[in-house]
C-alpha cells in the first residue's frame, strides 16, 4: 500500500519546505545553484536548453560542436563522438556542394532527367 500524505507526518511540511527552496533558488542562476549544492556534497547538474548547449563556448574548444558553411549562412552540428589520437574529426564536407548534385528520390527511377527537370522548374519538386 502507498503511503499517503495524510500518513507520512513529515509531508505535512512538504509547502513550506517547497517555498523555502522556490526563494533560496531565485536568488541563483542555475549554474550557482549546481556548484553550491553540489560543493556540499549532493549530486546536482544544471538543465541547459538547446540554445544554451549552441552557445557554450567550451562544446566548440573540445570538438564537440562544429560551425558547418553552407552557402551564405552558417549551421552549428555537433561532431561525430569518435576521436582519432585523442582529437574530433571535423566534416571537411562543404554542405554547399550538395546544392548541386541532383537528389535523389524515387521520382527518379520512374522518370526521365528531363520529366524531373520540369517539374523542378514548375515547382512541383
Amino acid at each position: 500500500m502507498r503511503a499517503t500524505t495524510s500518513r507520512r507526518p513529515e509531508w505535512s511540511m512538504r509547502p513550506e519546505v517547497n517555498e523555502i527552496i522556490a526563494q533560496w533558488t531565485r536568488q541563483h542562476t542555475k549554474e550557482e545553484a549546481m556548484a553550491l549544492i553540489s560543493g556540499r556534497g549532493v549530486p546536482a547538474g544544471a538543465v541547459f536548453d538547446s540554445m544554451e548547449l549552441t552557445n557554450e563556448p567550451s562544446f566548440y574548444e573540445r570538438g564537440i560542436l562544429q560551425t558547418m558553411h553552407h552557402g551564405d549562412w552558417n549551421m552549428t552540428m555537433t561532431t561525430w563522438p569518435v576521436r582519432f589520437d585523442g582529437a574530433p574529426t571535423r566534416s571537411s564536407r562543404h554542405l554547399a556542394r550538395r546544392a548541386h548534385r541532383p537528389k535523389r528520390s524515387a521520382i527518379g527511377l520512374v522518370l526521365s532527367a528531363a520529366e524531373v527537370a520540369t517539374l523542378r522548374e514548375d515547382g512541383v519538386v
